[in-house]
């Protein structure tokens, strides 16, 4: 019975680390750590470092996605630039092709002009005109007059005349007339030139 009175509940808080009194004080088990206060810190550092890694990852795959996206965006732009202009080139390549079948009729009709068969109100003038008006209508521009000079780059000279006086190379008469449809060279004008006389 002497334990019992020897017992003295404010000295509880002194007792040994090891003894019951020690692992029911509150205040010391707060100081103390548990293997599952270590394991449970480490792993939420681990989460933690994953969680950063992953988010560093996506970032990644965010920014890679998103260049290729930019990527493909400007190629589908160069690719529907490119078709556009094919388009348009075979466009001109198509039409300048329907109207170089039609420039022996403008021929036609010139000559029939010099030589006086298209009069004025005439069925075969009236003709004329729509046709002309139609291969106007269509882009097709015709060069080389009388007067000009020569250009080695439009005019196709079938003959040289050398004349007294004459500084520069100029047409003196027309063969056939030349024809373009807007950048693009259909037939060179063939003409008879001057050239300066020795």
């Amino acid at each position: 019975m002497s334990d019992e009175k020897d017992f003295d509940p404010s000295n509880a808080s002194s007792a040994e680390p090891g003894s019951e009194a020690h692992a029911s004080d509150p205040a010391s088990q707060d100081d103390e750590l548990t293997v599952d206060d270590i394991l449970g810190a480490a792993q939420d550092a681990d989460v933690a470092d994953a969680d950063a890694a992953a988010d560093a990852a996506l970032a990644d795959a965010e920014n890679a996605m998103l260049n290729d996206l930019k990527r493909l965006q400007a190629e589908y732009a160069n690719y529907r630039r490119r078709t556009e202009e094919q388009r348009e080139i075979e466009k001109q390549r198509t039409k300048g092709d329907v109207v170089k079948s039609l420039l022996p009729v403008l021929d036609d009709l010139d000559r029939a002009e010099k030589h006086g068969d298209l009069a004025e109100g005439s069925a075969f003038a009236v003709i004329a005109e729509k046709v002309r008006a139609l291969v106007t209508r269509q882009g097709v521009e015709s060069y080389g007059a009388v007067g000009d000079v020569f250009d080695p780059q439009r005019h196709e000279a079938i003959f040289q005349q050398p004349t007294p006086g004459a500084t520069e190379i100029t047409i003196i008469d027309v063969v056939e007339v030349g024809y373009q449809l807007g950048d693009v060279e259909l037939r060179p004008a063939k003409v008879v030139v001057a050239v300066p006389a020795e």
